[in-house]
């Protein structure tokens, strides 16, 4: 007996030098201070990690997310030279530890640029679903990088639908899942989308967002109602108009009535933007889309172009 037990401490032990001696080996091929910019983790393959590691995979996990931490700190202004080294930890990471919490975010955050990296991100994001499935956070991360990213706005859709009853979510992730709908030009099933979510408000707060929404939805139809008036009266009249006055009113018009800027406030009007030369309420000032700060939106350009210096380091609005 005594014997087996010697035996059992013997192989513990050799696991454990063996988790040390891997550990230190990419310790030393690494300088360690966040100061050090040019420093290179070197990780090893998940699956030989976990083989040897055994019980002291959390504590091996530790360790390397620290190193990713030092990674990204000693590199603010120029994270994209050490994407790949943080992507290898926090997949080392999530592989030896896999309910850790943090990292999966982590990774959305920084693997942002190029379309490889935010894939990349993507894959620990949907393997976080699966550890941390009442958490809404990785689902947020998850559909905004669909959105913003990728630009597959009917897959975010459907990856932030299931936050929205969850511990926490806020509440304009309903009318953002709403505007991410529309932007697929069935804004009519939208709308019926965000009608039950008014029905099954968990309460008053969340409601009152919904109903916003739903203001800026109706508001949308009859924009598109004034798009196809718009159309008629060039065909009729050869020219566009100069006001969107001349759609119900005058010898020219092709409408009995103007419809409400708005469904509930009196007294806007319609206009036509001089930016987009759109006809937009004088209430909202632009149409129902998604809306990116200008800073985001340049950067997401250059992102979808190639650009390299595109992302270098963490950001993006969109309301």
């Amino acid at each position: 007996m005594g014997e087996r037990r010697g035996s059992r401490r013997g192989r513990r032990l050799a696991l454990l030098v063996a988790v040390a001696s891997m550990t230190l080996a990419a310790h030393g091929r690494m300088q360690t201070d966040a100061s050090a910019g040019a420093a290179i983790l070197h990780v090893p393959d998940p699956r030989l990690a976990k083989l040897v590691a055994q019980g002291f995979a959390p504590v091996l996990a530790d360790w390397y997310w620290v190193q990713a931490l030092q990674i990204v700190g000693g590199a603010l202004q120029d994270v994209g030279r050490h994407a790949d080294e943080v992507a290898d930890a926090i997949e080392l990471v999530t592989s030896l530890d896999p309910w850790v919490d943090h990292p999966y975010r982590f990774a959305a955050v920084w693997l942002i640029g190029d379309e490889a990296q935010v894939r990349r991100a993507d894959r620990l994001l949907e393997k976080s679903l699966s550890y941390h499935p009442r958490d809404w956070r990785n689902r947020f991360y998850l559909g905004y990088n669909q959105f913003f990213y990728l630009q597959e706005n009917a897959e975010a859709a459907r990856t932030l639908e299931p936050a929205l009853r969850l511990p926490g979510a806020p509440n304009y992730l309903g009318p953002l899942v709403t505007r991410l709908r529309a932007e697929g030009g069935d804004l009519l099933t939208a709308q019926m989308f965000l009608q039950e979510l008014i029905r099954t408000a968990p309460d008053e707060y969340a409601r009152a967002e919904y109903l916003k929404a739903h203001d800026e939805i109706e508001t949308e139809l009859r924009a598109r109602l004034l798009d196809r008036a718009r159309s008629l009266f060039q065909q009729r009249n050869g020219r566009d108009v100069q006001d969107p006055s001349e759609l119900w009113e005058g010898p020219l018009r092709v409408l009995r009535e103007m419809p409400p800027a708005h469904p509930e406030f009196p007294g806007f009007t319609w206009a036509i933007d001089p930016d987009t030369g759109e006809i937009v309420s004088t209430f909202y000032k632009s149409r129902y889309r998604l809306h990116f700060h200008p800073a985001d939106a340049a950067m997401r350009a250059r992102w979808r172009s190639g650009d390299d210096t595109a992302a270098s380091a963490p950001g993006g609005h969109a309301g």
